[in-house]
C-alpha cells in the first residue's frame, strides 16, 4: 500500500462519514431549516473529502481537473440552493418566525 492509497482511504472514509452524518441529520432534525443545514454543510464537506481522496489516484493534473470543477460548483450551488429553499419556505409560511434567533425580514415588523 502506497502513501497515496493510504491518503485516499482515509479521505474516502472521512467523506463517507460526513455524508452519513448529514443523512442522519436529515432524518432526525425536526424542522425545515435544521434539515437544510444537515443537507448542505456535512454533505458538501463529505463530497469535498471524497473528491480530495480521489485526486491522489488521478494519473495527472489534467485528469484531476474535473474533480476541482465539481468541488467549485458544489461550493457555489449548495449554499445558493439552501438559501433559495429557505427563503421560499419562509415566504410560504412554513417556517415559524418564533423559532428564529434573529429575523431581519420585512415580515417581522
Amino acid at each position: 500500500m502506497t502513501a497515496a492509497d493510504a491518503v485516499t482511504a482515509v479521505l474516502l472514509l472521512a467523506g463517507a462519514g460526513f455524508c452519513a452524518v448529514g443523512a442522519l441529520g436529515m432524518l432526525r432534525f425536526p424542522d425545515l431549516l435544521s434539515r437544510l443545514h444537515a443537507a448542505t454543510k456535512p454533505q458538501t464537506i463529505g463530497l469535498l473529502l471524497v473528491l480530495a481522496g480521489l485526486a491522489p489516484q488521478a494519473d495527472s493534473v489534467a485528469s484531476s481537473t474535473p474533480l476541482l470543477l465539481v468541488a467549485v460548483f458544489q461550493l457555489i450551488t449548495a449554499p445558493v440552493t439552501a438559501q433559495t429553499i429557505a427563503g421560499a419556505a419562509y415566504r410560504a409560511g412554513v417556517v415559524d418566525p418564533a423559532t428564529l434567533t434573529l429575523d431581519e425580514t420585512d415580515r417581522a415588523t
